[in-house]
């Protein structure tokens, strides 16, 4: 049975900016404990003594309402800010009032407290080479745009539904990967061979493989109670697309319980790209 909001501790995760920074440090340190026990929200553009108070008000109540003392991860830059939340009834987590001083001393000078450098466009080219990459993305999706693979950092191939694209897009749009992907379909696993398009880029292929019941389920949300989505059809695709890979060599992972981050990490590893900085 699921806990009601009003038994489970508070957790929010607010931010000068987008929260994204306090998001990715909150959720890494929450993963080690039970995250059912959590009701977890992001409170962005918390720039303004004006909006700390009126939103302190608020994750205050939350804790009153529960019994259980909110737990707030900030990345807030002004000190304004942070001395209003810390004045709370609530744990503040902060990365700037934890991290900035120990740097400061050891590099012998201030920071400059500017809102928005981690994810501001501090370099316009890394910024438009990350642009450019998430346009690739978009038109070699599923196959189309072959002439344009000559430029492909890497080729993502499977069955379709196995989370090519969302793999792309995020290859792209955090690191400036070139990033196609083409499905595997019924006329690769009757010829047993590679499609005609991805033969001149072998050394760029990369395969994804999901469990088959992962897979049926994804591809019944879609078109329950069709052939596309049923069992057999889809252990059928997974099993012959792996003797694809095999046969040849296309290197590939299996990603059932992985990330798109860490699918996107090791496909980086596995291929030796580095994210583009230029």
């Amino acid at each position: 049975m699921n806990k009601s909001d009003t038994s489970m501790r508070s957790i929010f995760f607010l931010s000068d900016r987008t929260g994204i920074t306090a998001e990715t440090l909150g959720a890494t340190l929450l993963s080690q404990f039970d995250e059912s026990q959590f009701k977890q929200s992001t409170l962005p553009f918390i720039n303004s003594a004006e909006k700390a108070r009126s939103v302190l008000e608020y994750i205050e109540h939350t804790g009153r309402s529960s019994g259980l003392t909110p737990i707030v991860f900030s990345t807030t830059v002004s000190d304004e800010v942070r001395n209003i939340l810390r004045a709370g009834d609530i744990l503040f987590l902060d990365v700037f009032d934890r991290f900035l001083p120990q740097l400061e001393t050891a590099l012998d000078t201030k920071s400059t407290h500017a809102v928005g450098r981690t994810h501001g466009i501090a370099d316009k080219d890394v910024y438009e080479s990350r642009i450019e990459a998430m346009n690739y993305a978009l038109t070699h999706d599923d196959g189309v745009g072959e002439q344009g693979y000559a430029d492909a950092h890497v080729i993502l191939v499977a069955p379709s539904r196995c989370g090519k694209t969302p793999v792309c897009i995020y290859l792209a749009m955090q690191h400036g990967i070139y990033a196609a992907n083409y499905p595997l379909t019924e006329d690769e696993f009757e010829s047993r061979s590679l499609p005609a398009a991805l033969m001149p880029h072998r050394d760029k292929l990369y395969g994804l493989y999901i469990e088959a019941t992962r897979l049926q389920q994804i591809r019944s949300a879609r078109r329950r109670g069709s052939r596309y989505a049923d069992m057999g059809q889809v252990s059928y695709e997974l099993r012959q697309a792996e003797q694809l890979y095999k046969r040849h060599r296309v290197p590939y992972a299996e990603t059932t319980n992985k990330s798109i981050e860490e699918i996107a990490t090791l496909i980086m590893e596995d291929k030796h790209l580095r994210r583009r900085t230029f």
